[in-house]
């Protein structure tokens, strides 16, 4: 187990998680806004960026606590499924 998970508990870690993938999504809109340029936000493109990659970070410490880690063998499937699916939705 890791630190926060002994300190705070499964349920609460898994709470936090879902916290932060919250939050990882509020800064990745908060980016697509800024790109857009079609509905202003005070925020900067540089602060955007700096707020993804701490949320990404956040995240992936709760799952790292939780036992989770990334498997490059099931990204790379993913990854291809993805291409996939786009060429398809670009050929009809």
């Amino acid at each position: 187990m890791g630190y926060m998970l002994d300190h705070i508990g499964e349920p609460a870690m898994y709470e936090q998680m879902a916290e932060e993938c919250t939050e990882l999504a509020k800064a990745a809109l908060k980016m697509a806004r800024i790109i857009r340029n079609e509905n202003p936000t005070p925020v900067t493109a540089a602060e955007a960026q700096d707020a993804i990659i701490e949320e990404f970070n956040d995240v992936v410490i709760c799952a790292i606590e939780l036992g989770y880690h990334s498997s490059p063998t099931i990204a790379k499937q993913k990854l291809e499924r993805f291409k996939q699916r786009w060429k398809d939705f670009q050929d009809e």
